[in-house]
């Protein structure tokens, strides 16, 4: 299994993700944007994750790569092949298919709960559709959202945020939260981010996002594992 990984700022690395692939002894490539943009030829992945960070998709400008990024991501996706994208990278996938995205109403910072909007009993002539479960407490550290693009389901919702987690096709899915966070990474964000934590209805402080148990660690990367495992399922 060849991976890549694109990865837009050091401190929002794969995380747990990186434990998974390497647990599967995948072969793992990366473009790390703030060194060198330089994106390998789409047909060599098996499998594409899309990491965050603190820039918008639409700050094309500022990040020029950000449109090769987009046109590699709608390549790989084109082939079959698993993707997923984390928070910018979720938004990203929505853009590279032609979906808005834009200020969300209210910043979601900390640990809040998502609920399945049930896409898995949708019509049987649809591709099979993730299971997400019926509610989980995730991570979020978000200020942007997303439109669905054409064709995709909604998996998952906040009362923060509606579109939470998407799936396109069989085999690309998009999470605006983070399910991959290790202590050691989230840690990180906070540091480099904790001017966001202004005291707001949905952002929590500092030590509230940082209090969660190595239990509650555990039973996110569990539903991380379950996700990827389904993506690349034969």
């Amino acid at each position: 299994m060849k991976a890549h990984i694109l990865q837009h700022v050091p401190f929002e690395g794969p995380g747990h993700i990186g434990d998974w692939l390497a647990a599967r002894g995948a072969d793992i490539g990366s473009t790390r944007f703030w060194e060198a943009p330089v994106l390998p030829d789409p047909a060599a992945v098996d499998v594409l994750v899309v990491m965050g960070g603190p820039m918008s998709v639409n700050d094309e400008a500022e990040f020029p790569w950000l449109v090769a990024e987009k046109r590699f991501i709608a390549e790989v996706v084109a082939r079959g092949r698993p993707v997923l994208g984390i928070c910018l990278g979720a938004q990203l996938i929505a853009s590279a298919h032609g979906a808005r995205v834009h200020r969300n109403a209210d910043k979601e910072i900390g640990w809040f709960e998502v609920a399945a909007s049930g896409a898995e009993h949708d019509a049987e002539e649809a591709p099979p559709c993730f299971p997400f479960p019926a509610q989980a407490t995730v991570l979020h550290w978000h200020g942007e959202t997303f439109e669905l693009p054409a064709g995709a389901r909604l998996l998952a919702s906040s009362a923060a945020c509606r579109n939470q987690a998407f799936q396109l096709g069989a085999r690309t899915i998009g999470l605006q939260f983070h399910l991959e966070m290790t202590e050691p990474s989230l840690r990180a964000i906070v540091d480099n981010c904790r001017g966001e934590l202004v005291p707001a209805r949905w952002i929590q402080d500092e030590a509230t996002i940082l209090g969660r148990s190595g239990a509650h660690f555990a039973a996110t990367h569990a539903l991380m594992d379950g996700l990827l495992d389904w993506l690349v399922r034969d």
